[in-house]
Parts: structure tokens; sequence; C-alpha cells
């Protein structure tokens, strides 16, 4: 799908659910359901969340170049488990359910390796397209990414009112995937791999699975 085609799809999409759903409802001061919405019709918390995501996803062609230039493994089991169980620590100090917040950064850590692989795969086939030069995984590339874990985190706690309703939060996560690709030309390997990172966000929290109160 090219890139015109596919935003205008979305853009169909998103009005579609709007009008599907009618709980997006815009308030006097021009707010919806008590969120903040940017001009295109995103959540301004969501659309800073989705653009979040994209960031880290981008992260993970450094990450790659880093991993092949020192002929690491692209799983690192060790280093997923202690980022997991972080996030869970972080959600529930931050008030998140922590099943919320590992499952949303498990798909994250999925989707930068789909990146990894797929640029992997791409720099072997064309050697001349790889990095000549990549930053320290260690002490560069890394701490990027933990900067980025606190503020993911309060947005997917921010956002929760809008991802409560699965039709409000498709239609709102839409809007904000629309407005970030248009900003950043993504390519089909990242425009893949953002599909599956964005999969939890509209996905019932363990709360509301549960019916305790708040859900």
């Amino acid at each position: 799908m090219t890139g015109s085609v596919r935003s205008a799809s979305l853009a169909v999409a998103v009005m579609s659910a709007v009008l599907l759903h009618g709980d997006v409802q815009a308030s006097a001061d021009g707010s919806r359901g008590g969120v903040g919405w940017s001009a295109i019709g995103a959540p301004a918390g969501m659309d800073e969340l989705v653009g979040l995501v994209v960031r880290r996803l981008l992260l993970a062609d450094e990450v790659a170049a880093a991993k092949l230039a020192d002929g690491r493994p692209i799983d690192d089991p060790a280093r997923e488990r202690r980022l997991l169980d972080a996030v869970a620590a972080e959600s529930a100090r931050a008030g998140l359910p922590p099943e919320d917040g590992v499952r949303f950064f498990r798909a994250q850590i999925e989707a930068g390796k789909r990146v990894q692989r797929g640029l992997h795969a791409r720099w072997r086939a064309h050697p001349e397209l790889r990095p000549r030069r990549h930053a320290d995984l260690a002490t560069e590339i890394r701490p990027r990414l933990d900067r980025l874990t606190p503020r993911l985190l309060r947005l997917l706690k921010e956002t929760a009112p809008v991802r409560a309703s699965v039709g409000r939060c498709w239609a709102a996560s839409a809007a904000a995937r629309l407005d970030v690709e248009a900003r950043t030309g993504l390519d089909r390997l990242h425009r893949d791999a953002l599909d599956a990172a964005l999969v939890p966000l509209c996905a019932r929290s363990g709360r509301a699975r549960q019916g305790m109160p708040g859900s």
C-alpha cells in the first residue's frame, strides 16, 4: 500500500470509528471526554504515546547496527527480563496495573526485535547499506531506551480513560498513528513493527478483566 493510499485509508478508518462509537464527545472548551485532543482528532496523550513508541522503534535501528557490528545475538533474554521486572515495579508506583505495563513493554520488545531482524537481513543482502559507524550499545543506546520507559508508562496511565473503551481507543490510536506516520515517513518494516507495538493499547486492562472497582 502506498503512503497516500494508506493515509487515506487510516483517515477513513478514524472517521468511521468515531461515527460508530459515539462515546467520543466534544465539550464546550473543545476537549473530548476530559482529555485534550490534537488538531487531527487524537487525544494529546495518545498522540505523544504513539510518537514515543515510534521513537523507541527508530532506536532499534541503532541497536541493530551495534549488535551486528559486535556479533551479538538479537535476543537477549536476561536484558528483557530485567526490563520487564523494572516495568512491573515502575507501573505499580505509577498506579498502573503491572500486568498492563508488562504486556505493553513485551510488545515493544518484540516490535524492536522485528526491526532488528529485518535490518540484519537487509544489510546482509545489501552490505553497501550497512551503517559504517554505530553507537555503543551499553553506554549510549540503552540509556536512551531506558529514559523512554517512565515516560511511556506515564502516558499509558494518562490515556487509560480513552483506552477503557475499545472503540474510542481504536479511533484515537488510529488518528495518532496517522499523525506520526505523516511526520516520520516510516518504511514498511517500521510500519509493520508499529502495528505489533500498538496491539496492547486497546486491550482490556487486568483491572477491567477482573471486574475490579475503577474499571
